[in-house]
């Protein structure tokens, strides 16, 4: 059997990107969903904050939101395990977290323009006048956007190391 030593150094980029995308979802339901309470996964598709029942729908979607991206970081784990199990090189310091960088990124951008623009879900902060809810949503894709070409430029310049 022949190795092909550039797959032995190939960082696994998906494995670091599911991490991101998990870390990001987490991010979202811990920070913004439980500790600061702006919204919850259904507050603006007519279950608002408003009533018990309302409050344990919103409960109920926001553990399968957390259920979702638990998968995302479980499937990261497994990506890397496999792949770390048969290659034994180091990698520079600057792939995972750049990867990680990019998935949180794509999660901000993906979730903000399904959830908040074209799905109507939720909007990143609902405690403000509904008249500034597009400025926090846009923010937030913006912050993603951020997040995703630094994770990119973080992510060439490990390789270049590597």
């Amino acid at each position: 059997m022949t190795i092909d030593r550039s797959d032995l150094a190939d960082f696994p980029t998906s494995a670091a990107i599911l991490f991101g995308l998990g870390i990001g979802g987490f991010f979202d339901g811990i920070v913004l969903h439980q500790v600061l309470q702006w919204h919850h996964m259904l507050t603006s598709a007519g279950y608002p904050p408003d009533s018990v029942e309302n409050l344990q729908i919103n409960t109920l979607w926001d553990g399968l939101f957390h259920a979702s991206t638990y998968l995302f970081v479980l499937g990261g784990l497994v990506v890397l395990w496999r792949h770390a199990r048969r290659n034994h090189l180091r990698w520079s310091g600057w792939l995972l977290p750049g990867g990680i960088l990019m998935g949180f990124g794509l999660f901000n951008l993906a979730e903000g323009t399904i959830n908040h623009h074209l799905l109507g879900l939720h909007h990143v902060n609902e405690t403000v006048p509904r008249a500034q809810w597009i400025y926090w949503d846009l923010g937030f894709l913006i912050w993603g956007g951020a997040m995703l070409i630094g994770g990119w430029i973080m992510l060439r310049c490990g390789r270049m190391r590597t």
